[in-house]
């Protein structure tokens, strides 16, 4: 082994540091790069009748600085940090829309029945009158507004909800693309790894991880991908893509789907359980719309029915100017049935308001069985299992209201959502449109009392809501209060995230940041090696010119 030879082996070795430590220095700034460096060894020795004589230094392979728990961690933390913000942009909204007690909900109430006040205190006032019809109007619109506004909000869900899911697809996509590339690339270089593939790699799954939770599987040179439950998106080369739909159960709410085999062949889609989706923006957006949106709407329906009921109900025990008997004051729409897309028979289930009070602010499915019916109150509320033999007339009374279950035509499996307060705000209207018509008075006591009025003023004060625990002013500070209690705990938990993330970063970055400062110290290094290197052949060279000079 001549001094040349050994000497561009520490040329190469240096070279390739050189190489490493430039490209660290240029991707210092590049998103889910990791730190490369090269990995030397010894070029082993020549047995020499004086010994061993070194053969200098060989390259063995160039590594990346990674370490996967850490890399897991800081995707899992950046996965649900975007959850939460998806979560927070929502809910500031409907936390703006009712957190200002100067306008909307509460000063109407308040001006209605003081408007309510004023008649009964003058029952022949025509302009008391006319102003409370006013004020009526004016609270069912801003209960309709308020409505409107969430329906608004649920549709732009929905719409959000099918861009992160076309989102999701394009990422897996390219992650089976990086898949082929990686496997390509490790058959191409007798198994070294591709560094820079594998940081784009992981860098697209910790983006597809800000969409939406996510767990990747490695199987050799290429991973695969799950979300929810288990639902696989990627295995191998095989896509199983994401599709956003209309419920089965609810055509007006958007859902995730994931593409399964079917029988001989084919391809069926099935969704989703909305408590399976976490993290990522699209987790934050069904959890938003499932934990505080269906809910907030729920109730503010509830409020609705117990302000039309409770008015109607004491409207109609006086008399008006003319000595008639009071009309209803208010109008409400049918509740909410949706029976199930899937259905194979045609039967509805009717349902029908008992007891205002009794109702509780949720959503229920009914299913029926083999031998009855279940009902599972939504979300997770319980199930109550029918048997047909108990049914009477196949009528069932739960949280304030009637089921008429079909006793016949109806199959097995086949399923309803019924929403009891979901559309009241919205269908709330005023139907008294005359003055005179309003009942200020009690009955048989003559028109020019107000003692009736009095009893509807009271209504504002009486619990109606709630099995007896809530007055209509305490039902809405209800609903202020659970969305600020939201806002509050999502606010919380951010800051909490965004420590931890801090804190996890951090750490990764210590094993696979570049540190601009160790860069150029290890060019200084490197440099000094090549320059080294360098001189031996240039003694080499000297050497053999001496030899030559001798044979002359």
């Amino acid at each position: 082994m001549n001094l040349a030879k050994l000497g561009l082996t520490g040329l190469n070795a240096a070279q390739s540091r050189l190489q490493a430590a430039g490209h660290n220095i240029t991707n210092a700034a590049t998103e889910g790069y990791n730190r490369q460096s090269v990995l030397v060894a010894t070029a082993g020795a020549l047995a020499t009748s004086g010994g061993y004589v070194g053969r200098g230094v060989q390259p063995v392979t160039v590594q990346r600085a990674y370490d996967g728990l850490l890399q897991r961690q800081l995707v899992s933390a950046r996965s649900t940090a975007a959850s939460l913000t998806s979560y927070a942009n929502e809910i500031a909204q409907i936390n703006n829309l009712f957190a200002d007690n100067t306008v909307g909900i509460t000063p109407a109430l308040q001006k209605f029945f003081d408007g309510i006040q004023a008649v009964a205190s003058a029952p022949a006032d025509a302009a008391a009158r006319q102003e409370l019809l006013g004020r009526s109007a004016s609270l069912v619109a801003q209960l309709n507004d308020a409505n409107a506004f969430i329906d608004a909000q649920r549709s732009n869900i929905n719409t959000q909800i099918s861009t992160t899911v076309a989102q999701i697809n394009s990422y897996v996509e390219r992650v089976r693309d990086l898949n082929q590339q990686i496997t390509h690339a490790r058959a191409s270089a007798s198994s070294h790894q591709p560094n820079d593939l594998l940081d784009q790699r992981e860098q697209l799954v910790a983006e597809l991880a800000q969409l939406v939770g996510v767990r990747a599987v490695e199987q050799g040179s290429q991973i695969s991908l799950t979300v929810g439950n288990g639902q696989v998106l990627l295995a191998g080369d095989t896509l199983y893509p994401l599709h956003a739909k209309a419920s089965d159960h609810d055509p007006e709410r958007t859902v995730v789907a994931v593409t399964l085999p079917g029988p001989n062949g084919s391809k069926i889609k099935v969704e989703i359980g909305e408590p399976f989706i976490v993290d990522g923006s699209l987790g934050g957006l069904i959890s938003y719309r499932r934990n505080t949106l269906d809910s907030v709407q729920n109730e503010l329906g509830r409020l609705a029915m117990g302000l039309a009921v409770s008015i109607n109900a004491q409207h109609s025990q006086g008399v008006d100017l003319t000595g008639r008997r009071g009309d209803d004051f208010f109008a409400l729409n049918d509740i909410n049935v949706i029976p199930s897309a899937a259905n194979s028979s045609a039967a509805m289930v009717v349902v029908e308001l008992v007891d205002v009070n009794q109702l509780r602010g949720l959503d229920y499915r009914v299913e029926r069985t083999d031998d009855g019916y279940s009902i599972t109150r939504l979300p997770g509320g319980g199930v109550v299992t029918l048997q047909d033999a108990n049914i009477a007339d196949h009528a069932y009374t739960l949280d304030g209201f009637m089921l008429r279950l079909p006793a016949n035509g109806v199959a097995n499996g086949d399923a309803w959502l019924v929403q009891p307060t979901r559309a009241a705000a919205s269908g709330l209207t005023l139907l008294i449109d005359d003055p005179a018509a309003i009942a200020a008075a009690a009955s048989y006591t003559g028109t020019a009392n107000g003692d009736n009025g009095l009893a509807l003023a009271k209504i504002q004060t009486a619990k109606v809501l709630g099995n007896g625990s809530m007055s209509l002013n305490e039902a809405f500070s209800q609903i202020v209060n659970k969305v600020a209690v939201h806002t509050q705990q999502n606010t919380t938990a951010s800051r909490a995230q965004a420590t931890l993330i801090n804190q996890t970063y951090a750490a990764q970055q210590t094993v696979s940041g570049v540190n601009l400062n160790e860069e150029y110290v290890s060019l200084e290094h490197y440099q000094q090696q090549f320059i080294a290197a360098s001189r031996l052949i240039d003694v080499s060279g000297t050497l053999f010119d001496t030899l030559l000079r001798l044979r002359s």
